[in-house]
């Protein structure tokens, strides 16, 4: 399993468009490619807006490739949400996700 991870500072009266963007457009298309296994949205306000990280799992790189391109570490943003953003990384990281802990599956 991988891990990806992003983030991107919002205006901040554009914070929760972009939530809504996420919601309504990109995940249900991440839903739709096989190996897409769940998406987390983290939020924080810091001075220059509202900074979100974005943090999804995949089966694989080959899952990742299928969304983000042979380069599987370059960021997709689409222009409408480029158009709400005061930064944003230009690529993701990826990691192996070694061992998940859960109460109920230690």
């Amino acid at each position: 399993m991988i891990s990806r991870h992003w983030r991107g500072i919002t205006k901040r009266e554009r914070a929760d468009d972009y939530i809504a963007h996420l919601k309504s457009d990109t995940f249900p298309k991440l839903a739709s490619i096989e190996g897409f296994v769940r998406a987390s949205i983290l939020r924080r306000q810091v001075p220059s807006g509202t900074e979100f990280r974005i943090v999804t799992v995949w089966s694989s790189l080959q899952a990742i490739r299928a969304f983000a391109g042979a380069d599987a570490e370059m960021a997709v943003v689409p222009s409408v949400a480029q158009s709400m953003m005061v930064e944003f990384d230009r690529r993701a990281v990826h990691y192996e996700i070694a061992h998940t802990f859960e109460a109920s599956n230690p």
